[in-house]
């Protein structure tokens, strides 16, 4: 007898002796395979054609595939579980994220209005100099004019008061108004001048009128003297072009982001200046160039590192090296740039050579095949299809290098500068300094003006990303 039958067969095997078999597969076809050496046993006769029970059969079906399904129903629920985690997740960040931003743009779209009060104002020309312009006393001419309109102000605490309506910058705008306009002295003009933040802060809503006098910044008598105002119409809100066009202030009212901005452009453009070729250079020479030895692997190991050094250390650095030994100029976006710079070469560094490993090694082989050396292998083949992932790498590198305060705040950039810098080497502060100094502040207008700088902070922010994937999508070449 062969040791596989094909065809069909009963389960009862005929009368003699028992012949074992294992059954692999219940189908149409069958195959039996000896279980174990058996007695001898007489010939089957091939002409009996055995066949499979039908009850048999199909109970063998049904038990195989209810396994089966049990199984693939298993799978499908755990598959629609991580599916429904993974979906919750994202749901989760995009509803905190959203929560972030409404609350951010909330409590700052208002910065980007500023109130401005009507004052008729009689430049005297015993007190205006045409010689002298900037000897006079504006101020005072500001308040001579509030004390005219609010005649039955007579204490001197109530007159104390009444001229704090006014910002204290109102009589820098009035000297601009007479430098500009000196046919005016002797005349009376309609001029718009800044309202405090007290009054600005009234008319933004931010203090509520319904409160206890005693639970707000401004009594009943100055609200009195605000809605006199308003009921001559002498009082407006329009676009707050001060906030970014001005520098840092004292008051509220006054201050604004264009100072900040300007030191972070300078101390950025020193980062890229220096980071960009050391890290791109470096990652080459690693990459391409290095040999592989003990003395590379410390390298690449400190490299690595480095990259998970907190930010406040190379501060440290800085004011250890830059500002004390080398004696550079402290608070100036030259400092800070350096100090930035050692921060993101490890990110530059490490992102530049993963993007160096992308590059297929057939481009590598097929220059060296065609007799380029290994110099212009890298440099004409090699790196213009790496240099879009240097190019994110390195904006993702200045994008962090734009949000971080700790190293800065160490080499002095947290000093309070009010004029814009003009230069590299010029005392500035950086945005995220600016608005760490705004949130530090008691005044409830300064709270606005802390979102609204955010707001601007996320906007280069977003700029930079998309520069990035615009860049990557320009250079990008596919092989």
């Amino acid at each position: 007898m062969n040791n596989s039958t094909r065809g069909s067969f009963t389960l009862n095997p005929p009368a003699g002796p028992t012949i074992g078999v294992s059954i692999v597969n219940l189908s149409t076809d069958y195959t039996a395979v000896p279980a174990a050496a058996p007695a001898a046993a007489p010939a089957v006769n091939p002409a009996v054609a055995p066949t499979v029970d039908p009850t048999v059969e199909r109970v063998c079906r049904v038990r195989t595939m209810d396994v089966v399904n049990k199984g693939l129903a298993r799978r499908y629920r755990f598959e629609k579980g991580f599916k429904g985690l993974g979906l919750t997740a994202i749901l989760l960040s995009l509803a905190f994220l959203g929560i972030l931003f409404i609350s951010i743009i909330a409590n700052g779209y208002t910065a980007f209005k500023q109130t401005f009060i009507q004052l008729e104002i009689f430049l005297d020309p015993l007190e205006i100099d045409k010689e002298n312009l900037e000897a006079a006393n504006y101020m005072g001419i500001v308040k001579k004019s509030l004390t005219t309109a609010f005649p039955q102000v007579t204490s001197r605490a109530d007159k104390r008061k009444l001229y704090g309506l006014v910002s204290t910058g109102g009589a820098f705008e009035l000297q601009q108004f007479v430098q500009k306009n000196r046919h005016e002295i002797g005349n009376t003009i309609q001029i718009w001048l800044p309202a405090d933040d007290d009054v600005d802060m009234l008319m933004k809503k931010h203090i509520p009128r319904d409160v206890p006098e005693t639970e707000r910044r401004m009594n009943d008598t100055q609200i009195g003297w605000v809605d006199h105002f308003i009921g001559q119409a002498r009082i407006k809100q329009t676009f707050n072009t001060r906030f970014f066009t001005g520098g840092d202030s004292r008051e509220p009212e006054l201050a604004g982001v264009w100072g900040a901005i300007c030191g972070s452009l300078y101390t950025l453009l020193v980062t890229l200046c220096l980071s960009f070729p050391i890290g791109v250079a470096t990652a080459v020479y690693l990459e391409e160039f290095a040999p592989t030895n003990r003395w590379t692997d410390v390298v690449e190991v400190n490299i690595n590192n480095l990259a998970a050094v907190p930010s406040i250390v190379f501060g440290l650095l800085g004011l250890a090296v830059f500002l004390n030994f080398f004696g550079l100029p402290r608070s100036a976006p030259l400092v800070g740039g350096l100090v930035l710079t050692l921060m993101t070469l490890p990110t530059i560094i490490i992102a530049s050579r993963a993007s160096l490993k992308s590059v297929p090694p057939s481009i590598r082989e097929a220059a060296l095949g065609i007799g380029a050396s290994k110099t212009q292998m890298v440099v004409h083949h090699v790196f213009p299809l790496a240099m879009p992932g240097m190019l994110t790498g390195t904006i993702i590198g200045m994008g962090q290098a734009l949000g971080e305060t700790a190293p800065l705040l160490m080499i002095g950039m947290v000093a309070f500068i009010v004029d814009i810098p003009a230069g590299f080497t010029d005392p500035s502060t950086v945005l995220p300094v600016q608005i760490f100094l705004w949130a530090d502040s008691p005044e409830r207008a300064f709270l606005e003006k802390t979102s609204a700088a955010i707001m601007v902070l996320l906007v280069f922010l977003v700029a930079m990303n998309g520069l990035a994937v615009i860049l990557r999508k320009k250079f990008e070449r596919r092989w």
